[in-house]
């Protein structure tokens, strides 16, 4: 078949490459210069442009027919007001289309090339300046402002009883978190973000945690640049010569006069001690199984770290002096409930969705909503929606048992974009307070009683009883 396809393309260039020919051929025969047009030519060509025009205009209005319906139904309250946006700027956009189109084809139909008249000249003309210009600013304005109303509705304050949900991005994956019991969300901080602790949610046992971790890297790497080799044996050596240089100054000049507090000039009996224990100390740790060995820039990268390291524990230590307003600002954070995979939403109410970035700017995208706003790493953004049809009722308009809503990133945020998404689930208010119901919380505090268990005598030792506490988080 391919093959088949290629002969023709093939020949099709050849007929058209001969027929070329031929008609050089006929110029010639006729005594008639290639760039000399005729009459009938220009007239030929005249008509040629309306039979085009008619062509292209079927072409289009084909496409707009097959084609025109390609966005899936709007399932959010605003989603409708933006397809009746997007409406009214297509109906702008076609009519100029077929306006322009056909004064072109027209005039080129028209004004073909003629011996007996001439085209008048005119440099400028302030009435057609006039028209081309207030008229395309008019129309502009009225786009721009329906759409700046638009766009306000949407990202406008939510309502009181709005529910709030934030949607965290980072390469290449989404995090949705909602509100506790409090209906506020904890304080975040990037100088928090750990394996447990993925968005940064301020809590007390967070900022502990993390100050501990901290504190454990910085104490390894301390112990790696303690312990390096060759800066153990090149202190060991500047030392070993302090003591010599002090004890040949010592028995070389033994008659030498004596400084004001009585010792001899070179070194202190306090100072050799105190270099003598230090020349103990290398040794010891230089036979301990600590010993690194490293290479300069090694020693660069693990002292860059640990200056990193230092400073974070600093702004986190700022984080734990600040006055959030009390108690329940450090406790907000506890009762969020942070959901993986796939995040629901309640038909009928209205959502404030609040986007934050870890890394790079990627974009909220919800297609079946209408929906889009950038992630900014350090700036939420906010956008409000109501979604109006249920997941299971968008399956039978689209015909389509296995449809679902999905949240999508709309910016080429790296290699593996195209598989950053999030499922989406609409249901009634029901549906999402028993689903909501069953998310756990970010951390979690249960104390359960000690309960005596009778042990059967075995040979073996019995097990001591689990702890009366248990912490969890996710």
């Amino acid at each position: 078949m391919k093959l088949l396809i290629l002969l023709v393309i093939v020949v099709g260039i050849i007929a058209v490459a001969q027929l070329s020919r031929v008609y050089e051929l006929t110029a010639l025969l006729r005594k008639r210069k290639e760039e000399e047009i005729s009459y009938a030519d220009n007239r030929l060509n005249a008509g040629l442009w309306l039979v085009f025009m008619v062509l292209f205009y079927a072409g289009v209005i084909y496409l707009f027919v097959v084609y025109g319906d390609y966005a899936p139904p709007a399932a959010s309250v605003h989603g409708a007001e933006v397809d009746t946006l997007m409406g009214f700027n297509l109906i702008i956009i076609v009519t100029v289309f077929f306006l322009v189109n056909t004064m072109l084809f027209w005039f080129a139909s028209k004004y073909y090339f003629r011996k007996e008249r001439k085209a008048k000249f005119f440099p400028h003309d302030n009435r057609l300046e006039l028209v081309w210009t207030v008229i395309p600013s008019i129309v502009l304005a009225v786009i721009i402002i329906y759409g700046l109303k638009t766009w306000n509705d949407m990202t406008g304050p939510a309502s009181d009883d709005a529910i709030q949900v934030e949607l965290y991005s980072k390469q290449f994956d989404w995090t949705a978190r909602y509100s506790g019991a409090d209906k506020e969300f904890g304080l975040a901080s990037y100088n928090l973000i750990t394996t447990s602790n993925p968005l940064g949610i301020v809590t007390e046992e967070k900022l502990e945690e993390s100050l501990a971790d901290l504190e454990s890297q910085i104490t390894e790497i301390k112990d790696d640049l303690q312990y390096e080799r060759s800066t153990l044996l090149n202190e060991k050596a500047e030392i070993e010569e302090q003591l010599h240089a002090a004890e040949h100054g010592h028995h070389g000049h033994h008659d030498d006069a004596q400084d004001h507090e009585g010792h001899a000039h070179g070194m202190s009996d306090d100072m050799k001690a105190t270099l003598n224990a230090r020349l103990s100390e290398i040794n010891t740790m230089l036979n301990s199984d600590k010993v690194t060995i490293l290479t300069q820039a090694a020693i660069d990268a693990k002292e860059e770290k640990l200056y990193r390291l230092e400073r974070q524990v600093q702004r986190i230590l700022e984080i734990d002096n600040f006055d959030f307003g009390g108690v329940a600002s450090w406790e907000a954070g506890k009762d969020d409930k942070i959901v993986k995979g796939e995040f629901h939403v309640p038909v009928g109410r209205e959502i404030e969705f609040v986007f934050r970035s870890r890394d790079v700017i990627h974009s909220a995208y919800m297609p079946h909503f209408r929906t889009q706003m950038n992630c900014v790493p350090g700036v939420p953004t906010r956008f409000k929606m109501t979604p109006t049809i249920t997941t299971d009722s968008m399956r039978l308009i689209t015909g389509n048992e296995e449809f679902d809503y999905v949240l999508l990133c709309n910016k080429v945020c790296g290699a593996a974009h195209f598989n950053m998404q999030m499922k989406v689930v609409v249901e009634t208010q029901e549906q999402y307070e028993s689903w909501l119901e069953q998310q756990d919380a970010f951390y979690v505090e249960q104390v359960e009683e000690e309960k005596e268990e009778e042990v059967q005598p075995t040979e073996e030792k019995p097990e001591a009883a689990e702890g009366s506490t248990e912490t969890a988080a996710l």
